[in-house]
């Protein structure tokens, strides 16, 4: 057995000669540790002491992960992967972003609830995978904070203008992760790794993201936030005392790479966090099988030791099927509009006024006329879209000028319109964004509206010649209705990989979102943007998810007791579906309606979800049969779970999972009445003696049998399963645009409310 190993290794050392080999890569190797030879005493050992040249290995996995991470040719890594020891090799991804009233829009207040009953979570420890930190930020005070809690094992890693007295009693550790990223340049990219003209190796943050989300999820309280006047107030993050350490693995001139995110959860649950806070996903629209996933395998690492991780849902919404971070054990979390604005107003010149946002923070247009041009007219795609280098300088110059969104980022248009002799800038959505807007702190005066507001000031110009506009900023309006409502952005269900299992999860503040910010660049963040701010606006599901990573770090102060599941169940079972106007949360994309495809099982709601009653939990064994039910075989679920296991005789079903919610897939090619069975099973976290009816709302022309109907707890009685029996006549069942019916089951003891989002639909068998 020995040899095998030896050639292994013997094979794995010409890896050091492949520096200037272009077709290197970065590879992920996932090996069996049971097979480590006796002779060696660590797997670092293992892996390492046939090199004589160790660079090429990059990280080593020894806690959610058993592997390694090297840099191999492609032929080098398929050799690898015949060997005996290695259960899979998967090529290193890179990942991409999920680009101080928000608190209270949650239900949270000052004086009672979840943020005094937990002490606003100054005993829990939230790890934020992300671009680093701005630690002078006063977000990131330690004022009046306790000790470090005695668990911490973390370090404090120093580098580019980053030392250990960064770190304070608020964050307690920060790590940075750049060898993937390195390597990754070394094969074409920038030399060296690391572009330090605009960059920090350490865990300072050079790109803004990392600080707004941090601050997001655990900000102190900070009087007179504001971002250039605009959301001017107190900022805070959902659990004000909660501990940070933060995990830089993202770097602004590459994204994050799976080989760093993975040694971070490696690192993370080694520290001893509480919570995972990952706002970074594929960004490609393709989600890659849980055990080719590292995200989600190290997610499962971290569960699985009781850690709650909270994942973006993406920003590639309002397409069907774009939520991404699908796995069961991760809690994915889509974006709302809170009841705050940032409104705009387009004036035409025949007097039109349509509405629109902007943080324009410059000098006002003061209501005077200027030419309006769409270089669209032109039919050239990149001079529509203001692409650099795309307009003629004689047709803007002195105008406002219409740019349609998309392919740039949308302040950059700005810019182009700027150095082309532009005076301003109206940014038009297409029909793929509908009428999803977010405001942005443009280099002039510009203005983002809707699609079909774009489309009637296009066809405005094109009918007259001398077309003119202004652009009146309105500040900041609080109390908008309705809201929430679903952001455009929003990733949507169904779930690409398992349909059976409903994603999103819930939704959460995600437009519009005031945060600390780096004092390394600008508001827009572009190289040309030298202004200074101390709080920025930012939108996306990147936001939304800090909102739920500070929500799961008060949730677990006040229960400590409760697993990951179980947080994540309190906060899907009391979940809202109304906005402030007392009406059903509509999607901003269309208007109309929105559905659990759009928000899962709803808008996170603090209040209830400190004591929801019941709870579905999940364990360790509960996610394996899962994975087993998806045709997973023993080899393929230890790449996920590090231990070997063993499938139960009899197949699960992956719709038994224990989860809460339940959809329902029926053949498309059936006839006739079908029907299916799912079982649950409730735990009660309420008063012991309690007896819980049953409320059914049946997807439209379907059929919801529960048997028992009553649950009856008491002090011996703490555990109960029900059946759910959803059958559906052919004749009568007629799915809406989305491809699937909704309804919804409820457990009620007259005080707590337990609602799972129900969700029929057809589906083609493979």
């Amino acid at each position: 057995m020995a040899s095998i190993f030896l050639q292994l290794f013997l094979f794995l050392f010409s890896v050091t000669q492949i520096a200037a080999d272009k077709t290197a890569k970065t590879y992920i190797i996932r090996v069996d540790s049971e097979s480590k030879p006796s002779i060696f005493p660590t797997h670092y050992h293992w892996y390492t002491s046939e090199f004589s040249d160790s660079t090429s290995i990059l990280h080593v996995y020894e806690t959610v992960f058993h592997g390694f991470s090297a840099s191999l040719t492609p032929s080098q890594a398929a050799s690898v992967l015949k060997h005996p020891s290695i259960l899979a090799v998967f090529e290193d991804r890179r990942r991409h972003l999920h680009t101080t009233r928000s608190p209270q829009f949650l239900g949270l207040r000052n004086q009672r609830g979840l943020w005094s009953e937990s002490d606003y979570g100054s005993d829990v420890i939230i790890g934020l995978f992300d671009t680093g930190i701005w630690p002078e930020h006063r977000s990131f005070s330690d004022l009046n904070l306790g000790p470090v809690p005695k668990r911490w094992k973390g370090a404090c890693n120093t580098g580019v203008k980053f030392t250990a007295k960064n770190c304070n009693r608020k964050i307690i550790g920060a790590r940075f992760f750049s060898k993937g990223h390195e390597a990754s340049s070394g094969f074409g990219g920038i030399a060296g790794g690391i572009n330090q003209t605009i960059e920090f190796k350490s865990p300072r943050d050079a790109d803004g993201h990392g600080t707004h989300t941090a601050s997001t999820a655990a900000g102190r309280h900070a009087f007179k936030a504001s971002m250039e006047d605009y959301a001017s107030g107190i900022a805070k993050g959902v659990a004000p005392k909660a501990r940070l350490a933060v995990y830089k693995v993202c770097w602004k001139s590459s994204g994050c790479f799976d080989s760093d995110i993975l040694a971070a959860f490696d690192a993370a649950v080694n520290d001893g966090v509480d919570v995972i806070s990952i706002s970074i996903g594929g960004g490609d629209g393709i989600s890659s099988p849980y055990y080719l996933d590292p995200i989600a395998i190290g997610a499962y690492g971290a569960v699985s030791r009781g850690i709650f991780v909270s994942s973006s849902g993406g920003n590639d919404g309002p397409n069907g099927m774009s939520v991404t971070n699908l796995a069961p054990w991760l809690t994915t979390v889509g974006g709302g509009t809170i009841d705050r604005d940032f409104p705009a107003n387009v004036i035409l010149g025949d007097g039109r006024k349509l509405s629109g946002v902007s943080l324009y923070a410059g000098a006002p247009l003061n209501g005077k006329m200027y030419p309006l041009v769409y270089p669209g007219k032109s039919g050239v795609l990149s001079a529509s879209l203001c692409m650099e280098n795309s307009i003629d300088p004689s047709l803007v110059k002195g105008k406002i000028v219409i740019c349609d969104r998309g392919s740039s980022p949308r302040v950059a248009k700005g810019l182009v319109v700027k150095k082309a002799g532009g005076l301003g800038m109206i940014l038009a959505n297409g029909a793929s964004n509908g009428e999803g807007l977010v405001g942005d702190a443009h280099l002039l005066p510009a203005c983002a509206v809707g699609s079909k507001e774009g489309d009637a000031i296009k066809a405005y110009v094109a009918s007259n010649p001398t077309a003119s506009a202004t652009i009146n900023f309105q500040g900041t309006v609080i109390g908008i209705k309705p809201a929430p409502v679903v952001a455009s952005f929003s990733g949507r269900g169904p779930n690409g990989l398992n349909p059976e299992i409903l994603k999103p999860d819930l939704i959460a503040p995600g437009v519009n979102i005031l945060a600390a910010w780096t004092d390394a660049v600008g508001p827009t963040g572009l190289d040309s943007d030298t202004r200074k701010t101390e709080f920025n606006i930012l939108s996306g599901t990147s936001m939304s998810c800090p909102h739920v990573s500070g929500a799961a770090a008060l949730l677990k102060s006040a229960h400590p007791d409760w697993s990951p599941a179980a947080l994540k169940s309190a906060m899907m079972t009391t979940a809202s579906l109304i906005d402030n106007s007392f009406k059903p949360m509509i999607d901003e994309s269309t208007g109309k309606p929105a559905t659990p495809y759009d928000f899962g099982a709803g808008h996170l709601n603090l209040d209830l979800a400190m004591d929801p009653g019941l709870v579905y939990d999940l364990t360790n064994n509960d996610y394996v049969n899962f994975l087993c039910a998806i045709e997973y075989g023993p080899k393929t679920i230890q790449v996920i779970t590090r231990s070997p296991v063993n499938c139960p005789m009899r197949k699960p079903l992956p719709e038994n999972l224990n989860y809460p919610s339940i959809t329902a897939l029926f053949p498309s090619s059936s006839t006739g009445v079908s029907s299916q069975t799912f079982i649950r099973t409730v735990t009660n976290v309420g008063e012991a003696n309690s007896v819980y009816g049953l409320k059914v709302e049946p997807p439209k022309g379907v059929k919801v049998t529960v048997n028992p109907g009553q649950l009856v707890f008491s002090e011996n009685v703490r555990k109960l399963s029900y059946y759910v029996t959803i059958s559906v006549d052919s004749k009568n069942l007629v799915l809406d645009d989305s491809g699937a019916v909704f309804g919804s089951l409820s457990w009620t003891d007259g005080r707590h409310v337990v609602r799972s989002p129900v969700v029929v639909t057809r589906i083609d068998p493979l």
